[in-house]
């Protein structure tokens, strides 16, 4: 004869298809649960992944800027260097007599020559001559005080004398101007 147990399904359907569904439900809920987790495991990938791609990209910018700079400021120190060699034969060119000139012209000459050809060099790497002139406002950006004086007829911050020329390396200060500043109250 056939098990009661096995046939109860047929005395009460209800039951049986509760049964079903809360089983089919139970694999849903673990469905559920599991494509939750896959998204957001997706969702921390995509976010490292960005992250990922936002260090990248910002890290091609810095070596981009760093190689820039390098390209523009790397030979500052030699540029420095070469200042003292431009005063020297600027000095020389002023020292220079009527008569000496006579005499010793294409000497001269040849001092005059390579001054042209070391300032031809400064411009061509972005160096620029920072020339103030007597009577100039003093910036403390691009000048450098030396002493200050009371001047007769002179304002207070204006430069009184021009000891040495200033330079810029592109945008950067190399040097400031060496100047005098008259120290007028009136």
């Amino acid at each position: 004869m056939a098990d009661p147990k096995e046939n109860d399904f047929l005395d009460d359907p209800e039951a049986a298809e509760a049964e079903t569904y809360a089983d089919e439900m139970e694999e849903i809920d673990e469905s559920a649960l599991e494509m939750e987790n896959l998204i957001a495991e997706r969702d921390q990938y995509k976010d490292r992944f960005m992250r990922a791609l936002a260090d990248a990209e910002n890290a091609r910018k810095r070596s981009e800027k760093d190689r820039r700079e390098a390209e523009n400021y790397g030979g500052s120190k030699l540029a420095r260097d070469m200042l003292s060699v431009y005063d020297n034969m600027k000095r020389a060119l002023e020292a220079a007599t009527e008569e000496q000139r006579t005499i010793s012209g294409p000497l001269l000459e040849g001092i005059e020559l390579t001054m042209r050809e070391l300032l031809n060099v400064f411009k061509k790497h972005g160096i620029e001559v920072i020339a103030p002139e007597v009577g100039d406002r003093f910036d403390p950006q691009h000048h450098q005080a030396m002493f200050e004086a009371p001047v007769p007829d002179t304002k207070a911050g204006h430069i009184i004398q021009v000891a040495a020329e200033g330079f810029m390396l592109h945008d950067r200060l190399l040097r400031p101007a060496q100047v005098g500043v008259s120290s007028n109250t009136a």
